[in-house]
């Protein structure tokens, strides 16, 4: 039986339907976690319910790779800033500004092209069946780096806020907008996002000849440039339209309504179901094998690496040393060291969907939990919110590793590590909004908390039915 022969099964809606239910939950919870590696907990959920759904029966190495790129992938984006973009639309003070609303939502979508077409394309390289070694990855992503310093150069330059300098194209509030309150104008580096993705997307399309990558690209710009200032039209109309909230059902509900949260919901349903929908109608371009890749990298070098990557993102996740933040606070540097040792290693790629995605979330969660907003003893925070996730996942990453060379399929990975990953991000983010049990009274976080539950049953849904798919498991 033909690897993706299963597809002729699956119905458009299924990838359409629950990637956008992984997408929606995940980057809603993102927005408690923030920027690069909260944005990877959406890569890790799309990433895993695209390949369970579409290619379960490659080899369990080459799904795990391509589970990893698009997991890390996902936080390039998470460089940029949005903040004041999202308030040209929604600010007080620019309601009823509609040239402040047009060009905060095109900014929107700019930036929203950026963040999901890198995760599109890395996704796509890892299921295309085109083998990215170490060297060439090594190159690909200091290129990339290379490119994004060249494009803000061109396009996100000049930036001298104190001498009223900015860029020609430049999309956060300043004081053209608001001459007496504008406050400072946020540095922009989307233009050299842009250039580093249009430059991959020629390098793996033209020069490598890969027939998923640029198109799955396509479909995660598509979303990103869609969805972003789709989820935001439904904040800025509320805040245009305030008495409009003031009666009827919406006199009642709009009180625990969380406006922001719902607004990253939607974007991440919106992208979500973008990729699936792309990945999906390019389905017979999936070329991922049933034998396991080689793997180049040495143990000992495997496990430097992972040692280096963990200090590094401790130190700028949880630690404020100016020369690592100046280092690795950029997505596409954070990104050098897992994307070379997952093309290339055994135990990166299991290691980067399970513990390493989960070790600043978990981390975050204690300081918010712990310390910030003093909820339980520290010694049982520790233990519920970091140490007994990480050892769940950690474990989990070891078994799978040790059956990376055997010519065990994807299948199990892809569906337990839907399941656990649903369930763990899901309950980390729970007990982040304080458990908004719907029973109870209710608070800004409890829509949102329905929502992410139904998106966590549908999730679990589609693995467990999932299951009953008649599959090829070379054991």
């Amino acid at each position: 039986m033909n690897i993706n022969d299963h597809q002729k099964d699956i119905s458009w809606w299924q990838p359409v339907l629950f990637a956008a239910m992984a997408g929606g939950m995940a980057w809603g919870i993102r927005g408690q976690y923030g920027h690069e590696t909260g944005a990877m907990i959406a890569g890790l959920l799309v990433s895993l319910t695209l390949v369970f759904l579409l290619c379960p029966n490659a080899s369990l190495l080459n799904v795990a790779r391509a589970v990893a790129l698009g997991t890390v992938a996902m936080g390039f984006g998470g460089s940029m800033t949005y903040g004041q973009t999202v308030g040209l639309t929604h600010d007080a003070q620019l309601v009823g500004n509609w040239a402040a609303l047009r060009w905060g939502m095109i900014g929107l979508s700019i930036k929203g092209a950026a963040w999901i077409g890198f995760a599109g394309v890395f996704l796509g390289m890892g299921l295309s069946g085109i083998r990215y070694r170490c060297r060439e990855m090594l190159l690909i992503m200091l290129s990339l780096v290379g490119l994004y310093f060249l494009g803000v150069y061109l396009i996100n330059s000049p930036y001298n806020p104190s001498a009223k300098l900015l860029p020609a194209l430049y999309f956060s509030d300043h004081w053209h907008w608001e001459p007496e309150t504008y406050g400072r104008p946020r540095f922009e580096c989307w233009g050299g996002l842009h250039l580093a993705l249009i430059s991959l997307i020629a390098y793996v399309g033209l020069y490598r000849k890969d027939r998923l990558a640029p198109r799955l690209a396509f479909w995660g710009i598509l979303g990103g440039a869609i969805g972003f200032p789709l989820g935001q039209s439904l904040q800025a109309y509320h805040a245009w339209n305030l008495e409009s909230f003031r009666e009827g059902m919406w006199a009642q509900l709009d009180p625990y309504m969380n406006w922001w949260n719902m607004m990253e919901t939607t974007f991440g349903a919106v992208m979500g179901g973008m990729l699936g929908l792309g990945l999906w109608l390019n389905r017979k371009r999936i070329l991922l094998r049933d034998e396991p890749d080689t793997i180049s990298m040495p143990f000992a070098v495997e496990w430097i690496l992972i040692a280096a990557h963990l200090s590094l993102l401790f130190a700028v996740e949880f630690r404020s040393i100016r020369a690592v933040d100046a280092l690795y606070d950029l997505g596409l540097i954070m990104g050098i060291i897992p994307m070379v040792a997952i093309v290339g290693g055994r135990w990166w790629p299991f290691m980067m969907v399970f513990p390493v995605t989960l070790f600043p979330i978990a981390g975050k969660t204690i300081i918010q939990l712990v310390y910030k907003e003093p909820s339980i003893n520290p010694i049982m925070g520790w233990i519920i919110y970091g140490i007994i996730p990480l050892i769940i996942v950690t474990a989990m990453a070891f078994w799978f590793a040790r059956q990376a060379t055997t010519k065990h399929t994807g299948y199990h990975f892809t569906r337990i590590g839907l399941l656990l990953s649903t369930w763990m991000y899901f309950l980390l983010n729970y007990a982040f909004f304080h458990f908004p049990w719907p029973w109870a009274e209710w608070t800004g976080r409890t829509p949102n908390g329905i929502i992410f539950t139904v998106c966590a049953v549908g999730l679990t849904l589609a693995a467990l039915i999932g299951g009953r798919r008649k599959t090829i498991l070379n054991q």
